[in-house]
């Protein structure tokens, strides 16, 4: 894929989660929790968010552990438009929104740092649950 985000500052280390062996993802994907701390690739809008992937997980490599950034400043690519300090979901193949309709906890993925159109690339603050149950 040519939209998975891009580290432009790390904020905090990345943490690990579960994975399924036999999935590939790219590094850069954002990626959606599911019970127990598992991770795997957005699907879009409502995904609770488990963070992006700080590396590549090659599919059926023997591998069930992958860390995920949870904070930092990403170049993400924007599905909409947004306007700076908006909050931010996954719109799925790694692509944000502004969101519609009110989120909750880790849904929301982050904060606009800029001002965007469709099909651009924005500055995005990954926060995930910074300024849930607003709307853009």
């Amino acid at each position: 894929m040519t939209s998975e985000a891009t580290l432009l500052t790390r904020l905090a280390h990345p943490i690990h989660f579960t994975v399924a062996d036999g999935t590939g993802i790219e590094k850069g994907t954002i990626l959606k929790l599911t019970d127990p701390w598992t991770a795997s690739a957005s699907d879009g809008i409502g995904d609770a968010i488990a963070g992006i992937a700080a590396a590549e997980k090659i599919a059926s490599d023997g591998k069930i552990s992958l860390a995920a950034y949870r904070e930092g400043i990403f170049r993400t690519y924007l599905s909409g438009a947004c306007t700076v300090g908006d909050p931010l979901c996954s719109a799925g193949l790694n692509s944000v929104q502004v969101p519609v309709a009110a989120l909750s906890g880790a849904q929301v993925l982050g904060i606009a740092g800029e001002t965007g159109t469709n099909g651009e690339t924005i500055k995005m603050i990954l926060n995930i649950g910074a300024a849930a149950g607003t709307t853009g």
